[in-house]
């Protein structure tokens, strides 16, 4: 059997992912203190919390402060259900998106969208704000991280629900937006509208978004590999991917000489692993490689249908009798 040098663990990988992490925070962070802050728009989630209170006292609880004291309790509940393992990069997110929050603030304090651009272009602030917010936060989903707050409470939902992230997280982050009406104060009402208005703009883009990059990347491939050594290939697919494989019987109709057929189904971002092993043991190997609409069981999505009840072979004989 052919020997191949597998690590348990790609430590570069991860420091990847954090690095990726902390750039899709910081790019939150600048879009917010740049072009969202100055206009008083509103964005949704934990953030768009801290961003009411820090309207509501005129500035006196800076919305970094609400945002970190709300998903420490969060990150609590978390652990519980989701477990330690999903926390640790949304531990990391939390610290590190508050620093970013804060230093930014200071940055841009002087200098932002607001007195470049003027008062009149709300609307392109919001459009260009609205679109690194959804840039830094997919960067944080693809590298298997998140923002927190309700990134946390869409994870608890999608675990028992079939209701994808940027749908769960819409729901709520159009509540958050929608409360801004009622409780920041104001004398003029069109202006409140006006901000929530914003608010729904920015949450369209953002969840646009993040619903693409997060199905794309949970997208599954369905692989047929034709190879006389099937059980090398096999082999290090169930002991490395950590994946099922199913061998098939198979007769060449040229050489009719009998063989075996693997087909396994992956997720995409682990296509590269596949072809990486296929290519050191067999690079001759005929691959065949498919998308997959969505593949539910043991190790990937699990199935969140309606439990019904079943009709016994009693009743469905009685509902379907033989002509």
């Amino acid at each position: 059997m052919a020997k191949l040098f597998i690590p348990k663990t790609n430590i570069i990988a991860e420091v990847k992912n954090y690095v990726m992490i902390a750039l899709g925070l910081a790019i939150y962070a600048v879009a917010w203190n740049f072009f969202m802050s100055p206009f008083g728009f509103l964005v949704g989630g934990v953030t768009g919390v801290g961003a009411i209170v820090q309207y509501s006292t005129n500035g006196a609880i800076p919305m970094q402060y609400t945002y970190f004291f709300i998903n420490v309790i969060l990150v609590s509940l978390a652990i519980r259900i989701l477990g330690f393992k999903f926390c640790i990069k949304t531990i990391f997110a939390i610290f590190t998106l508050t620093m970013m929050l804060e230093i930014s603030q200071d940055i841009f304090k002087e200098q932002n969208a607001l007195t470049i651009l003027g008062p009149d272009k709300q609307l392109e602030a919001c459009l260009v704000g609205s679109i690194f917010i959804g840039i830094g936060i997919a960067l944080c989903f693809l590298n298997n991280g998140s923002t927190g707050g309700v990134d946390i409470i869409a994870a608890i939902v999608n675990k028992y629900k079939d209701v994808s992230f940027g749908r769960a997280m819409l729901y709520i982050d159009t509540c958050i937006i929608t409360s801004s009406f009622f409780i920041i104060p104001s004398n003029d009402i069109s202006m409140s509208l006006t901000k929530v208005f914003y608010g729904y703009i920015n949450l369209v883009i953002v969840n646009v978004a993040l619903d693409y990059v997060v199905n794309s990347n949970r997208q599954m491939v369905q692989f047929f590999i034709f190879s006389n050594k099937y059980e090398d290939i096999a082999y290090y697919i169930t002991r490395s991917m950590r994946r099922g494989v199913t061998l098939l019987d198979s007769v060449g109709f040229y050489s009719k000489q009998p063989g075996k057929v693997i087909t396994t189904l992956t997720r995409a971002n682990q296509a590269n692993e596949m072809f990486s092993i296929i290519k050191q043991i067999d690079p001759n190997a005929l691959i065949s490689q498919t998308k997959v609409l969505n593949v539910y069981g043991n190790g990937f999505d699990k199935i969140k249908a309606k439990s019904v009840k079943l009709k016994t072979n009693e009743e469905l004989e009685k509902d379907n009798p033989k002509s």
